[in-house]
């Protein structure tokens, strides 16, 4: 690639590197002169409900479902199939950030289609699709965040409820002479401290003219480690894996750890397993840093996407907006068993299913408290977080640096040293400008 190309490439978020470029291009393909336009759709969980709404309401397009095994094995297969050029499916289910997988060269640009109906969509789900203001998937948006505490153990120790970070810590102090754990960090995730980072504004990476820029040593990533610091300093969490789920909530419904960070689509789960403190929840806002100005809640979202080589693009993207800006969209995605939707992220008003979403049982007398808590949680979602295009496998070396920083090998500011280093060398490998 010629050097004036390859930098208006980088002006671009450097997305498509000297290998892929060719790959970004868009490829429309061509609509067939007879009958509806066939629409197949990959994923591993089962929206065969809502294609069957969609294809019983739409005359000129009929969408087919093809379920995949699991996560890794749609990416794989997706993977393998846009690098063949050929069987492409139009929609997949997300795995991974737009930015990363469209620098793979796996993503097709629907920006004249999705564009249009942005006022459908509320604006915090617009940035999950985006890069560099050109679509390329259909805004998902994400599930609103906010804490669910053991009410009961908080009320039998004494300790209030906590509003800030600092007070969570607090809280932790108190509750840790009676063998209680505030708050539960698993080795493998280090999804507490991106959400607190997207929570206070923060980002690693951004763009400068036609370089990265990359930043693990923010004043908000910084104020995330000190939190996480103190917690881990003082033995106030618990390390239980994510691995072995029903280890996991049967730990949780011992009363030994009384506060996580959750959203909707955990609550039916624990309403189901929860057995000794079934009632004993109560749901509260997400804390908050000291002396925030804001009420803020992490909102990164993603994308339905919308693969390379995909041959009708306007119709996928007419396919993915009805999916998950409709009434009839998100009402068939009603689960009989646990009498729940899917939370219609990307929905500006999200309130008509918000009463579904709540569990009978699970918080007791507070159940009636979890309209305003979800309805401010949904409402308050920020996202300014930008993914890299070398970020899958930065958070491979995450992962590792968390294991690390939660067993107190290293501490979390050597943990964002690391990573800044780590992140930097490796853009530099591979090509890309950096500004650092």
């Amino acid at each position: 690639m010629p050097r004036n190309s390859r930098r208006a490439v980088l002006a671009g978020l450097a997305l498509c590197l000297a290998a892929t470029a060719v790959a970004c291009s868009n490829d429309t393909g061509k609509k067939s002169a007879a009958g509806p336009v066939e629409i197949d759709y990959w994923g591993w969980t089962d929206i065969q409900p809502v294609v069957d709404k969609f294809n019983a309401t739409h005359t000129d397009i009929k969408v087919k479902f093809v379920k995949q095994a699991d996560l890794p094995g749609t990416a794989t297969a997706l993977r393998n199939t846009v690098a063949a050029g050929s069987a492409i499916p139009c929609l997949a289910q997300n795995f991974g950030d737009v930015p990363a997988l469209l620098s793979e060269g796996l993503l097709t640009d629907v920006t004249d289609y999705v564009k249009p109906a942005e006022s459908k969509f509320n604006a915090t789900a617009l940035s999950g699709a985006k890069v560099q203001g050109k679509y390329y998937g259909i805004p998902l948006g994400t599930g609103p965040t906010f804490m669910m505490i053991n009410r009961a153990a908080y009320d039998k120790y004494g300790v209030p409820v906590p509003k800030t970070w600092d007070d969570v810590i607090a809280a932790g102090k108190a509750l840790k002479p009676h063998g209680v754990q505030v708050m539960n960090l698993a080795g493998e995730d280090p999804s507490t401290l991106v959400n607190l980072i997207v929570q206070a504004g923060g980002s690693w990476y951004s763009v400068q003219n036609d370089a990265w820029k990359v930043d693990f040593l923010s004043p908000e990533s910084v104020a995330a480690a000190n939190i996480l610091q103190q917690l881990v300093d003082n033995g106030l969490v618990a390390n239980q894996t994510y691995q072995d789920r029903p280890a996991l909530i049967a730990y949780f419904d011992q009363g030994k750890m009384v506060s996580l960070p959750t959203s909707t689509w955990q609550l039916t789960n624990y309403e189901l397993h929860f057995k000794k403190t079934i009632g004993d929840w109560e749901p509260i806002d997400l804390p908050q840093f000291a002396g925030a100005t804001k009420f803020a809640t992490p909102a990164h979202g993603n994308a339905l996407l919308v693969p390379k080589g995909c041959p009708h693009p306007k119709e996928a993207s007419e396919v993915g907006i009805w999916m998950n800006t409709t009434k009839d969209g998100i009402d068939a995605t009603f689960d009989k068993t646990t009498g729940a939707y899917a939370w219609p992220g990307a929905m500006p008003d999200p309130s008509p299913w918000i009463d579904a979403a709540v569990p009978r049982k699970l918080f007791g007398s507070h159940r009636s408290e979890a309209e305003a808590v979800i309805n401010k949680a949904s409402a308050s979602g920020v996202d300014n977080w930008l993914v890299g295009p070398n970020y899958t496998g930065v958070f491979k070396e995450l992962q590792d640096q968390w294991a690390q920083a939660v067993t107190k090998k290293i501490t979390f500011h050597q943990l964002l040293e690391n990573m800044q280093k780590f992140t930097v060398d490796d853009l530099k490998a591979k090509g890309i400008n950096v500004a650092n």
